[in-house]
């Protein structure tokens, strides 16, 4: 019987697959901009929950406004209002991304 942590590591190997390089560098981003102040300097995984809900998201965004409101949503989920303290502090998380994904700044 499959375990719920065997569930989330066989999703995220379905999504390291399907994203490729960019599933780590969107963590590591969120790593080093840690908007929910949880590096910790030896928990670089730490961010993969939020990759997992983010990475699928990005496929219907064209801008880095977009992405700016996938992070937005995806961190008023999985942490609180608190932690998302106005949408200015995501701009250069979702900038980064953006260029990620289409090469250059938004």
């Amino acid at each position: 019987m499959e375990t719920e942590a065997d569930a989330i590591r066989k999703r995220r190997q379905e999504l390291r697959a399907e994203f490729g390089a960019l599933y780590d560098r969107v963590s590591s981003i969120l790593f080093e901009q840690d908007p929910g102040g949880v590096n910790f300097g030896d928990n670089r995984d730490e961010y993969e929950s939020e990759v997992d809900m983010i990475l699928p998201r990005l496929r219907a965004c064209t801008s880095a406004d977009d992405v700016q409101g996938v992070l937005i949503a995806v961190f008023r989920k999985m942490f609180d209002e608190e932690t998302v303290r106005s949408r200015a502090q995501f701009r250069g998380i979702a900038t980064l991304i953006w260029t990620e994904i289409c090469g250059s700044p938004a």
